[in-house]
């Protein structure tokens, strides 16, 4: 009996001892907002650490991909589409007025939290104008075919001139058409030098 007695003392004593450790336990500790100022923040040299290139996730920058397709597509055609009308010999003049095809790629890449970008891109632009031939004036269209090029590549950039079928002008003068048309070809390389280094830029 005196041992039944005792156990029930010892258990009742030890439920006493937890309620009263729960009652007195310290709160749980609230969420705080970090300060850049905060010591656990400061680099070694006193200063805090250098941003992240990466997005928040990523804070260590080891490795990260964006996309940048619709930025870029937009970007350029924007950017050759300003480009303002060329005239020639004797009164002729021609203009890029459409981008037809601007296919390729665009990204940005951060690795060890370096930023490298990079893209691909290949491009169709109309283009219409007028010369005159045999001292008569004669409207002409065609395109611009610009066969692929990327990033760093564009001192080679090369452009293949396409005109619409015009019947009643000779081949010699669809050739001389054609040698004044790839003037373009330096206008369009400094937009495009201009989409890069915003790309470089972002």
């Amino acid at each position: 009996m005196e041992g039944s007695g005792g156990e029930k003392k010892e258990s009742m004593s030890y439920r006493y001892w937890v309620r009263e450790a729960t009652h007195d336990a310290a709160p749980l500790p609230l969420p705080k907002k970090i300060s850049p100022s905060d010591p656990h923040l400061i680099g070694t040299n006193g200063n805090p650490p250098a941003p992240s290139l990466g997005s928040a996730w990523n804070s260590a920058g080891t490795w990260e991909e964006k996309c940048l397709n619709k930025w870029a597509s937009d970007r350029i055609k924007e950017l050759i589409t300003s480009i303002g009308p060329m005239e020639f010999a004797s009164g002729c003049f021609a203009e890029i007025f459409e981008v037809t095809n601007c296919t390729g790629d665009a990204f940005l890449v951060t690795v060890r939290n370096k930023k490298r970008v990079g893209y691909t891109y290949e491009l169709k632009l109309k283009i219409k104008g007028e010369w005159t031939i045999n001292e008569e004036k004669k409207k002409v269209k065609g395109h611009l075919d610009i066969p692929e090029f990327s990033f760093g590549e564009l001192d080679e950039l090369e452009m293949v001139v396409k005109l619409s079928e015009e019947k009643d002008i000779q081949h010699r003068d669809k050739h001389k058409i054609c040698q004044d048309l790839k003037r373009f070809l330096q206008p369009v390389r400094e937009k495009l030098l201009q989409f890069e280094q915003e790309l470089k830029d972002r």
